[in-house]
Parts: C-alpha cells; structure tokens; sequence
C-alpha cells in the first residue's frame, strides 16, 4: 500500500440553509487505505459523502490526487475515478439487475466494460442468478450487493460507502465488509461511513470520529478502538 495522498479535504463547511452540517472538516484518505468515518445519526457523515461527491455544495477545498475539485460536476467526478454508494443505496427499483448494473457503467465506451460485468458476477453470484430480476424485489443484503457492483461498473479508484451494513443481518454485513476489504486488497481506496464502529474500525487503516459536524477524534484504526472516549460512546464499553 502507498502512503500518498487521494482525497483531502480542508477545512470543509455545509450548509442547509442557515443551518451548518459540516463545520470545518478535515480529513485525510491515502490511496490504498479504508479509512472510517463514524459517529451518531445526525453527525454529518452523510452529508461528508454527498460534499465530496458534489452532491451538495459546500466551501473549503477538496483535493483529489493532488487537485482540486472545486466546480467539478458529479459526472466528471466519477469519470476520474470517484464512486458513491448512497445509504438509501438508490437502486432503479423498476429495471432488471442487469440493466442497474449497466446504467452503472453510463460513462464508459461498451467494449471497456463488458469484461468488468463479469467480474462483478464473478463476485456477486447472486446477483447473476438474479440478473433478470427487478432490483426492488431483491433481499436487502442482495440490494447492497448491487449498490456496491453498479458502483465498481465506474471502475472506481476512491469507493465512498455510505452505512453498508445500514438495516442488515450481521452475518450479511460480514460478508459486505470482507468484500471491502477484497476491493483493498485489488488498489480500490475506500472512504468508510458507519455507525458500527466496531466492525468498520476492525478492517480500516484510519479512522475519523465526527460529531455535529465536527472532526472530534482521529488516529489510526486499532488506537481508535482501543480509545476509553470512543469505546463508551460507541463501542459498548
């Protein structure tokens, strides 16, 4: 794994209206990492996710491989490598498998992502047992299967995952988090938001602990786990 810089971001604010979400945050996501962000409903994770991805504006600056993405729209984002995959995971419930997983691909030419559909398959046999099926009749392990493949179509080099063990049996959530930490292990650099910390700090290198919108802690993964703040505030102890 590099040590280099991907995302930074520096100093960054997000409004709703008169109501700031995110009030000066800062964070570092070295290429090849997964880097946790946790913290309590209302915290600010989400709307982190959604400024980076250019969902929602914002100010401050946003550095991604070493430039800045500021006034960069949500389309050029994911064609220089960027994917989201939301916490409602928004799924076309209507359309086919298959054909989410191809919209997931929208911005690259047939012949380069053809080879990448079967590599998703390969690593979701069950969504290629249910390729003709609606997506919206799909279990909610097998929607976040899809959220996540539609996301790798874009061929990603930073993967923001917002809550992806959100509503799920553990024994689903453990397989959602070893197929994370597979997408490390093959150069996929991964922004991590979850409100179970023990389980995202357990594969993660780094981790950042926000609340109402602020950075209040930070460090590597295993000290994290192992700080008395943090683990009686959201760790059980």
């Amino acid at each position: 794994m590099t040590s280099d810089l991907l995302l930074e971001v520096r100093d960054l604010h997000t409004r709703y209206g008169r109501v700031e979400a995110l009030s000066g945050v800062s964070l570092d996501v070295p290429a090849g990492h997964i880097v946790s962000v946790i913290g309590a409903n209302g915290a600010g994770k989400t709307t982190l996710m959604n400024s980076v991805m250019g969902i929602l504006p914002s100010t401050g600056d946003l550095l991604y491989e070493g430039q800045s993405l500021r006034g960069i729209p949500l389309e050029t984002r994911v064609a220089r490598g960027i994917s989201l995959v939301p916490e409602r995971r928004d799924l076309f419930a209507s359309m086919s498998v298959a054909d989410n997983l191809t919209l997931g691909a929208y911005s690259r030419r047939q012949q380069k992502w053809r080879g990448d559909l079967d590599h998703v398959y390969e690593r979701f046999p069950r969504l290629l047992e249910r390729r003709k099926q609606l997506a919206g009749t799909l279990s909610g392990g097998e929607q976040q299967m899809l959220a996540i493949g539609r996301a790798l179509m874009g061929k990603p080099r930073l993967l923001l995952l917002d809550e992806p063990s959100l509503g799920l049996a553990p024994l689903i959530v453990r397989d959602i988090l070893r197929i994370v930490k597979q997408l490390q292990a093959e150069g996929v650099t991964v922004l991590l938001v979850e409100q179970n910390a023990r389980a995202s700090l357990a594969i993660s290198d780094s981790g950042y602990v926000l609340e109402t919108g602020e950075v209040k802690l930070s460090g590597p993964a295993r000290e994290l786990a192992q700080n008395p703040e943090l683990t009686a505030s959201y760790l059980g102890g």
